[in-house]
């Protein structure tokens, strides 16, 4: 395994910013761009971002490890990977888990995480217009970085480049038209948190300056970890709702207690 790290200016990342997103931590709809409300709030952010540009960066890990399915699980460079599978998929389809990406006979993923500059904003901490546009415009530069950086990924030989022929636009890496999938922990198809200390032990995230809590919350709280996979019919899923049973088989693959367990899982028990 061999880790790459990469720092980003603001002016790199500005044409990969997904502005949907960033009105919708506004309370505003993306068909209302191009309305009064929501060109004044992008208007400023953009003011905001020409003010930052020489002062702030954005940074990013990523290592390709070698990997291998292993029914739930992911073997990632010979460290156990458990994961969650589906319980209630949509009739006709199949109980999907992100280790049905991974083949058993040997194989690779990436493993990620993008942030920004730990003091990322503080001049605006009296300001609480401004305040609120720059912690919003931290949430979408450090996604804006993970866009980026897994298209560098995809298309450079040197890192992975299992997809260098990959000619997209902007729009159409934000409707995630490339091949395979970024699942970051926390998100539907990845839920438990506490995947996170996994993959700091494999990646180091204090070298991008990332710091974790007991509860696997990262800091700056403007940052983004994950996985990449790179198979060509891996799509998103939400894990969903599971039962006690495979609670129970889960905590026994984490080798962790059911009840510790059940607080980083809290939005998928039912039991």
């Amino acid at each position: 395994m061999k880790k790459h790290i990469f720092h980003y200016s603001i002016a790199e990342l500005v044409p990969y910013i997904d502005w949907s997103y960033f009105l919708h931590a506004w309370g505003l709809s993306p068909n209302t761009k191009g309305c009064g409300t929501a060109d004044e709030v992008i208007r400023d952010a953009n003011e905001m971002l020409n003010e930052m540009q020489e002062r702030y960066s954005t940074h990013a890990i990523f290592a390709l490890c070698d990997a291998r399915g292993d029914g739930d699980n992911i073997i990632v460079e010979e460290t156990l990977l458990p994961l969650l599978r589906q319980q209630h998929a949509m009739a006709g389809k199949p109980n999907l888990c992100l280790s049905d990406y991974v083949s058993p006979y040997g194989d690779n993923i990436g493993l990620f995480a993008t942030t920004v500059d730990s003091n990322f904003g503080h001049e605006y901490t009296n300001d609480d217009y401004k305040r609120i546009i720059s912690s919003a415009l931290a949430d979408r530069l450090a996604e804006a970085t993970a866009t980026l950086m897994h298209r560098t990924v995809r298309t450079s030989k040197e890192l992975w480049g299992y997809a260098q022929g990959e000619k997209l636009s902007v729009e159409e890496l934000n409707r995630e038209e490339y091949q395979g999938i970024r699942p970051a922990v926390g998100y539907p198809s990845l839920p438990d948190q506490s995947i996170i200390f996994i993959i700091d032990r494999l990646l180091q995230l204090a070298d991008i300056g990332i710091r974790l809590t007991s509860n696997g919350a990262m800091s700056p709280h403007s940052s983004v970890c994950g996985m990449m996979l790179q198979h060509p019919l891996a799509h998103y899923f939400a894990v969903g709702t599971i039962g006690k049973e495979q609670l129970n088989d889960y905590a026994f693959r984490r080798g962790i207690q059911e009840e510790v367990l059940r607080k980083f899982l809290a939005k998928n028990i039912r039991i």
